[in-house]
């Protein structure tokens, strides 16, 4: 029986603990999946636990300022009980972290850098690992710390790649600094398969990398599961273009381009750019940010905020991998969408079918599909549009919860915790 096929009831999991391990991030398509992964699991009847682990060395575990930000931003994660890991400063001097991490990111490793902490975030006081039956871990790069975990005991695992990172540190690399001789692509990418390969069963949020994977590792079990988030309802008196986009590289070099090439084209036109790239266009491009600082509304605790002033919303894609929850978020909303055709990567849709989307890669095409859409008539129902009812068919919390509890169930079933 397929995912697709299998529906367990809403009891499937009771019972049962499942341990969800996950990187530290806040205010990204990432948090966002793992927040859905723990709704599901609950709604199955799970007992849930956080794991958290931190992409960087903290003065001590859950110390300093990167994990009080991320306590105070990750608050929607309704997990039974939460904890958290990682290396610490002390553990680039007692052992080899600056020989076989930090000295490799220098040249642009990001892959085997976070390897290399992960290794070294020990596992967490009160932590019952004989009560996990299942644990679900997000990225390749914590696969060392759920080795761990099921070093005395075989716990079944399943792991969420969400896209191929090694392609994410590729764009990193393009728009930060490292030295000579630079690590590539494939380099990095072998460091990810080696650790996905050791997971029971490879979940992908995107058709595109669900078939690369199934190549690059054949004798892996591999899933295709569409994520969920949390809807965003918009209002009914929106004026706004709104464009929501997390501090990332590919987000910059999208935000870049609609700043330098389409905004020229729409004058007069109200946009607001929510969201943390504010700091990243800043950072990178800062006459840029000067340029078009009135634009900016930063990092929004409530999202919902943001579309309730909206009147449409702008995917501006020009850069990205794996699938991308800010059109899913988009979708959600039910309001008019412009956007470039990459922001609909990996979904196995015909955006050009949705009444409601229009598809411009261009920047001239972009600034006139805004400017006629803000200049429309009366609007129609968000909630009876077609990009909501496509989320509620593929992208709902229900659906996503019987795809994941179908996986769990059969994987559980076959290899049980022991």
């Amino acid at each position: 029986m397929s995912v697709h096929q299998s529906v367990p009831g809403r009891a499937a999991l009771s019972g049962k603990t499942v341990a969800v391990v996950h990187p530290a991030w806040h205010s990204c398509g990432t948090h966002q999946v793992i927040a859905s992964q723990i709704r599901a699991y609950k709604s199955l009847g799970a007992r849930v636990l956080s794991v958290a682990l931190m992409d960087d060395v903290a003065p001590s575990i859950g110390g300093g300022a990167r994990w009080k930000n991320y306590r105070l931003h990750s608050r929607d994660l309704a997990a039974d009980e939460r904890y958290e890991s990682s290396a610490t400063i002390p553990d680039l001097f007692k052992t080899a972290l600056l020989k076989d991490g930090w000295r490799r990111l220098l040249h642009g490793d990001h892959a085997s850098w976070l390897v290399e902490l992960v290794k070294r975030a020990p596992l967490p006081a009160g932590l019952d690992l004989d009560a996990i039956d299942l644990i679900h871990a997000n990225h390749f790069f914590v696969m060392p710390f759920v080795e761990r975990m099921r070093k005395r005991r075989r716990i079944p695992v399943v792991i969420d790649t969400h896209d191929i990172q090694a392609r994410q540190y590729e764009l990193r690399n393009r728009t930060g600094f490292i030295i000579p001789p630079y690590v590539g692509y494939n380099s990095m990418l072998a460091v990810e398969l080696d650790w996905l390969g050791r997971a029971d069963v490879c979940i992908h949020l995107n058709s595109e990398e669900h078939a690369t994977f199934r190549q690059l590792l054949p004798f892996s079990s591999h899933e295709l599961i569409y994520p969920s988030i949390a809807p965003v309802l918009a209002g009914d008196k929106g004026v706004q273009a709104v464009f929501v986009a997390g501090n990332n590289a590919a987000n910059y070099i999208s935000a870049r381009w609609f700043l330098k090439h389409v905004v020229p084209l729409a004058p007069g036109m109200s946009i607001s750019i929510y969201g943390d790239i504010a700091q990243g266009v800043k950072s990178r491009d800062r006459r840029l940010y000067e340029e078009r600082r009135d634009l900016f509304r930063g990092r929004i605790d409530d999202i919902g905020a943001a579309y309730a002033g909206a009147a449409i919303v702008l995917l501006p894609t020009k850069e990205g991998h794996g699938l991308s929850i800010k059109t899913v978020e988009a979708l959600s909303s039910g309001l008019p969408v412009i956007a470039t055709s990459k922001a609909f990567r990996g979904m196995e849709i015909e955006p050009s079918r949705l009444r409601n989307v229009f598809i411009a890669d261009e920047a001239s095409e972009f600034a006139a599909a805004m400017t006629k859409c803000c200049s429309a008539g009366e609007r129609s129902d968000p909630m009876a549009s077609d990009t909501r009812a496509l989320y509620e068919e593929r992208f709902s919390s229900e659906h996503y919860a019987r795809r994941l509890g179908g996986v769990a169930c059969r994987l559980m079933a076959r290899m049980p915790a022991v």
